[in-house]
């Protein structure tokens, strides 16, 4: 029987369990995962957040095919203060440069500041937001290598930090980083808008 996890993936981890190079990889999170357990997308190693893992091959495609327009939420911390027109030029696609495919313009997405950061979850090792600084929500229902931090680059805002805190209606929950939770199909696939 599959079973099906998400976790809170640290900052400075492989999205992944096997690498050749010398870094975190899941397997270094203090659980133990069944044998065949993979990730189900991808965040980078510098990125944060909601990473869901499974023993079931069929996830991936249900989840991550092109046709499947699910939304991804993200908290985005970038320098400088973000003006609204570079809010718009977000939000109705921007030119990014894709591996192997060349220039790709992205679809569009919601982009809004946030004032509150109080729900931000705190990093280790300890992280000094830079000042001035902005932080934005992206809902994306696309996933480009590395395109938040293009997409920040192309308005000229590097981007500082970046949280995934929710896919469809699943969402970290309270949840800190390196934690694993274990979920059943039938609750993850109606929070994810899944046909079992």
């Amino acid at each position: 029987m599959d079973r099906y996890f998400i976790v809170y993936k640290p900052y400075k981890m492989l999205s992944q369990f096997v690498s050749p190079y010398e870094h975190r990889l899941l397997g270094h999170l203090a659980f133990d995962f069944p044998e065949g357990t993979h990730a189900v997308g991808r965040l980078d190693d510098e990125s944060e957040g909601l990473l869901i893992l499974t023993t079931d091959k069929s996830l991936t495609r249900k989840l991550m095919h092109p046709s499947k327009k699910h939304k991804r939420h993200y908290l985005v911390l970038v320098e400088k203060e973000v003006e609204d027109s570079t809010l718009e030029r977000l939000r109705n696609g921007i030119k990014i440069l894709v591996k192997k495919k060349g220039t790709y313009t992205t679809l569009p997405c919601e982009v809004n500041r946030i004032y509150t950061t109080g729900a931000i979850p705190a990093r280790e090792p300890a992280f000094v937001e830079y000042e001035p600084h902005t932080w934005l929500e992206f809902v994306l229902t696309e996933g480009k290598n590395r395109q938040l931090r293009k997409m920040c680059k192309a308005v000229r805002h590097t981007c500082k930090r970046l949280i995934r805190t929710r896919i469809e209606n699943l969402n970290l929950d309270g949840m800190t980083a390196g934690e694993v939770k274990e979920i059943e199909k039938d609750r993850l696939f109606s929070l994810l808008g899944l046909a079992i």
